[in-house]
């Protein structure tokens, strides 16, 4: 199967690149073209719920 055929006509918003021993892993990031969300409020929302779950000490 041909996977060029999949990938996506834009570039990617964020690139990384992991080098573990002798080999390199790229790992490309594309964000959602529409979103208004900025990552400091997914973050929040994270944090929110990771916060609801949460048992408070005594």
């Amino acid at each position: 199967m041909d996977y060029r055929q999949y990938r996506a006509a834009r570039r990617p918003d964020c690139v990384t690149e992991i080098r573990m021993g002798n080999s390199v892993l790229t790992v490309s990031g594309f964000f959602k073209q529409g979103a208004t969300d900025t990552a400091a409020d997914k973050m929040m929302k994270v944090l929110e719920a990771e916060a609801a779950t949460q048992k408070t000490a005594i």
